[in-house]
């Protein structure tokens, strides 16, 4: 049985052969949000996500990967806040859930604000119709009983 630093070593070797194989079409078809999907990487490497985090070599390694996909024009480059922000932890958002919970609400009531007031609209236009009909049937005389 491996311990975790000869496993580590696997990752990384593992890592080092899959990096290897890949062209820049093949690194295009797993970038998401600016860089490597890590579920994608972690899959064809053969180790867990949290390897690509935990492992320094093996994060360095993907860290090295990415600066160099940036330099060739595969990957976008960073922005001005991301390079700020590189190697900080990302701050929690409580409230970040409450947001989007607000967002999706308002959203809802805005369409259903929509229908209504086209609905008010139509049965406006409506009541206007049938009342012009109303008076001319009393002026004629044909008011029912």
């Amino acid at each position: 049985m491996t311990n975790g630093r000869q496993k580590a070593e696997q990752n990384l070797q593992s890592f080092e052969v899959w990096k290897a194989t890949q062209t820049d079409d093949d690194f295009k078809q797993i970038v998401f949000r600016g860089q490597l999907n890590r579920g994608d990487v972690a899959k064809a490497v053969g180790c867990g996500k949290s390897a690509l985090n935990q492992n320094p070599a093996l994060k360095d390694a993907l860290i090295n990967l990415e600066d160099s996909l940036r330099d060739k024009g595969v990957l976008p480059k960073l922005t001005e806040t991301a390079l700020k922000n590189v190697g900080k932890p990302k701050q929690y958002d409580n409230t970040a859930n409450r947001t989007l919970l607000t967002s999706k609400r308002a959203s809802a009531l805005e369409a259903e604000n929509i229908e209504l007031k086209a609905k008010i609209k139509e049965l406006e236009s409506k009541l206007e119709r049938f009342g012009e009909l109303n008076e001319t049937l009393s002026e004629m005389g044909f008011m029912p009983r």
